[in-house]
Order: C-alpha cells, then structure tokens, then sequence
C-alpha cells in the first residue's frame, strides 16, 4: 500500500462561495471538524485547532499554518507539526481543499498530503496514514451535512 497522499473527491449541494467559508473559517470548522479552532484564513497565518473536551486533560492540541488562501477556489493549510517549529514539507502534512463549480454546486478536491516525506519509521508512517484516513472519512461527510444545514436554514 502507498501511504503518500489521502484524495477525496465530493460533491457538495452549495456554491464554492459558501464551501470556502464552511472549509477556511474557524466559527465553521469547529461544527465539523475540530472542537476548536484558532486561525485567521489569510496566507502565513498560524493558529491551532484542538481535538477533545478543552477541560480534559487529554485535549490535543495541533498547530496549523495557511498555505493558501484563494476564495472561492483554494484553501490549503500545514498541520502535524511540532510546536515551536515553523511548518515545512519535510516536517508537516499539507491539506488542501479544491474547489471547482459543478452545475447548481461544487466539486471540491479534499487532498492531505507529505506523509512519507515526515521520515516516520514505517509501522509509525502505515498508523498515522490509517488514522487520517478514518479521520477524513469521518469528518468529511460531517462537512457535506453541516453545509447542507446551512444552506437549507432560511
């Protein structure tokens, strides 16, 4: 099995106007995604987002830095890794979210990439390739439903 990259392609009922905002937007992440999030969605910013109850002592907190920025077509950010350092492509995973108009709605192009290039052993590398990719499976059709609350809310 390859672990270098996690594609997903979906398509979601609303325009790419309103899947850039739910995909970049941290009052929009945290409905899907993770419990918090702190980033403003601007090329270079850093923030974190967490995962787990912020008053449990096994909160994870994971710093993130936007890559790119390019509403409504492109948001790309690095995550995985270690707090202190400035992200990188040999010491961070890269997600990026493509988004393309596609009749009434939007094609959007999930990509997490740089898992090999982590230089994780390699039963640490097949883990945390796993691990993601039970996470986006979990949390990308999250997406697909909270954008449909959205737009069907008046």
């Amino acid at each position: 099995m390859e672990y270098g990259s996690i594609e997903r392609e979906i398509y979601i009922d609303a325009t790419p106007e309103v899947v850039y905002e739910v995909v970049s937007r941290p009052e929009h992440l945290r409905e899907w995604w993770p419990d918090e999030a702190e980033l403003e969605p601007v090329p270079g910013a850093t923030g974190v987002i967490s995962f787990g109850d912020s008053a449990a002592p096994e909160v994870k907190v994971v710093p993130v830095t936007v890559v790119e920025a390019d509403p409504p077509r492109r948001f790309s950010f690095r995550w995985v890794y270690d707090e202190g350092e400035a992200a990188s492509p040999s010491n961070s995973l890269l997600v990026t979210f493509d988004l393309a108009p596609s009749g009434a709605g939007t094609l959007l192009r999930f990509s997490e990439e740089g898992f090999r290039e982590k230089g994780w052993e390699a039963a640490v590398l097949e883990e945390q390739y796993r691990e993601h990719v039970t996470g986006w499976d979990y949390f990308l059709p999250r997406l697909v439903a909270y954008i449909a609350r959205q737009v069907s809310t008046p």
